[in-house]
C-alpha cells in the first residue's frame, strides 16, 4: 500500500452515498472512507490485519463509484487493489474460503475447464459452492468469431476474454460482425488467455498483471485491442497495456446503415466503464443510433449490481441484495429487454430477474448493434435472447 495514496484522503464523506455497502448498513468501515482509516493503520502498524479488518476490505466491491464521486483525486482503485494483494499474501483465510477462491482460479480462466463445469451447473452445490449454483447462466455460448474479417480500416484486435469466450461466445461474434460491418480490419486470434482481471481485483495482482501482459504480447502489432467486457478493459488500461478500448469507443459515430429496432431497452451502466474507465456517452450514442430504439435509464445508476469479479461468490448474501435491486429499478422502467456492457453485470442481473419471477431478455449493448445492422426484427431479437 502506498501511504501517499492514502494521504490523499480528506475524509470529506461524499463517497459515502455513492458506496454500496454503506448504503445497506451505515457503518463507517463499509465506507470508502472507513477502508481507508483501515489501510492508514495497517501502514503504521496500530491495526492488526485481524479477521474483522480483512471482512470489511472483503465487503468492498471494487465498483469504483466512490472515485468518481472524489473532489480530491483520491486513488481508490489502486487502493484497495493493494490492499487485497497485502491481505492475501499476509492472511490466512479459513478452509472454505480457501476452497472457494482456489476452484474458482482453477477453472474460471481456462475455457476448457470452464465448460465442462457447466455441464454440472443443475447438480446440488453443497454448502460453499452453492453460490455458483446460484449465479450460473442457463446458457451456455462457446461460438467462437472467424479469425479474421478482411477491412480497409484500422486493425483491430477482439479479446475474446476467459469467461466471456465460454459464457458470452455470441456477444464476440456480434463484436467481429459490427466491426467488420464498420470497415474495421477484425481479428479474433486463438492465442490469446485470459487477461488477469479476475485475479487482479481478488488479491492476486502479480498474477493479474503477468497475464496482462501475456495478452498483450499474443495481441502486440494491432491497431487497437477491442474489449466487450468492461471489467477486463479497465485491468487492461490501468495497467498500462497500450491501445486497449472498449468496443462502444469505436461506435459513437456509424458507418454501417442501421435499421429501425423497435424495443424499450433498460440500459444498465456498467460499473467498471461507467467509474473506473470514465466512459458513460460512448455506450449510450451507440445505442441511441438504433433508429426507434428507446434507450430508458434505471434509477440507481451509480450503485453496483453485485457482480463485481468474484464477489457474488464469496459474498453471496450481500452481492444478491444488490442484485434484487438493480433488477427491481430496471424491471420499474417496463423495459421489453435489458443491456449492459459488462458480461458479469448481465449473469448477475439475469439472475436476479428470474429469482423474481420475471425473466427479462437480457443483451449485451453491441448484440442490439449487430440486430439493427442486420435489419432483424424486434421479435426475431427478443424470441432468441438470453434470459
Amino acid at each position: 500500500m502506498q501511504p501517499e495514496l492514502i494521504a490523499d484522503c480528506v475524509h470529506c464523506g461524499f463517497c459515502l452515498p455513492t458506496c454500496p455497502t454503506y448504503s445497506l448498513w451505515h457503518e463507517e468501515m463499509d465506507s470508502p472512507r472507513g477502508r481507508i482509516y483501515l489501510m492508514a493503520g495497517l501502514v503504521d502498524g496500530t491495526i492488526p490485519l485481524s479477521d474483522t479488518v480483512v471482512e470489511h476490505f472483503d465487503r468492498c466491491l471494487g465498483c469504483m463509484a466512490c472515485v468518481t464521486a472524489c473532489p480530491s483525486g483520491v486513488q481508490y482503485d489502486r487502493l484497495i487493489e493493494q490492499t487485497r494483494d497485502f491481505v492475501e499474501d499476509n492472511h490466512r483465510r479459513g478452509p472454505a474460503e480457501r476452497l472457494v477462491r482456489a476452484g474458482i482460479f482453477a477453472v474460471f480462466p481456462h475455457r476448457r475447464r470452464l465448460r465442462a463445469a457447466l455441464l454440472f451447473r443443475k447438480l446440488p452445490a453443497p454448502g460453499p459452492l452453492a453460490a455458483l449454483k446460484q449465479i450460473a447462466p442457463p446458457w451456455a455460448a462457446p461460438e467462437w468469431p472467424p479469425e479474421h474479417l478482411p477491412g480497409d480500416g484500422p486493425r483491430v484486435a477482439v479479446m475474446a476474454g476467459c469467461v466471456a469466450s465460454v459464457v458470452f461466445g455470441d456477444v464476440n461474434q456480434a463484436t467481429a460482425r459490427v466491426l467488420h460491418a464498420e470497415g474495421y480490419d477484425v481479428h479474433v486470434p486463438r492465442a490469446q488467455g485470459c487477461c488477469g482481471a479476475l485475479h487482479a481485483h481478488a488479491g492476486r495482482l502479480d498474477d493479474g498483471v503477468g497475464r496482462a501482459k501475456e495478452l498483450a504480447s499474443a495481441l502486440q502489432g494491432y491497431d487497437y485491442i477491442v474489449t466487450n467486457a468492461a471489467g477486463c478493459g479497465s485491468h487492461l488500461k490501468d495497467h498500462g497495456i497500450a491501445n486497449v478500448v472498449d468496443v462502444s469507443e469505436l461506435l459513437t459515430t456509424p458507418r454501417a446503415e442501421r435499421h429501425p429496432l423497435p424495443m424499450r431497452v433498460a440500459f444498465q451502466d456498467s460499473c467498471h466503464l461507467r467509474h473506473a474507465q470514465g466512459i458513460a456517452s460512448a455506450p449510450r450514442a451507440m445505442l441511441d443510433a438504433i433508429p426507434q430504439l428507446e434507450r430508458v435509464e434505471p434509477d440507481e445508476q451509480d450503485i453496483c449490481c453485485g457482480s463485481a469479479g468474484i464477489y457474488n461468490i464469496v459474498q453471496p448474501a450481500t452481492a444478491a441484495e444488490l442484485g434484487d435491486r438493480k433488477a427491481g429499478n430496471v424491471l420499474a422502467t417496463e423495459p421489453d429487454a435489458y443491456a449492459s456492457g459488462n458480461p458479469g453485470c448481465l449473469v448477475q442481473v439475469t439472475a436476479a430477474l428470474r429469482r423474481a419471477g420475471r425473466p427479462t431478455p437480457a443483451f449485451h449493448p453491441i448484440e442490439l448493434v449487430d440486430a439493427s445492422i442486420r435489419g432483424l426484427s424486434p421479435e426475431q431479437v427478443l424470441q432468441e435472447a438470453r434470459r
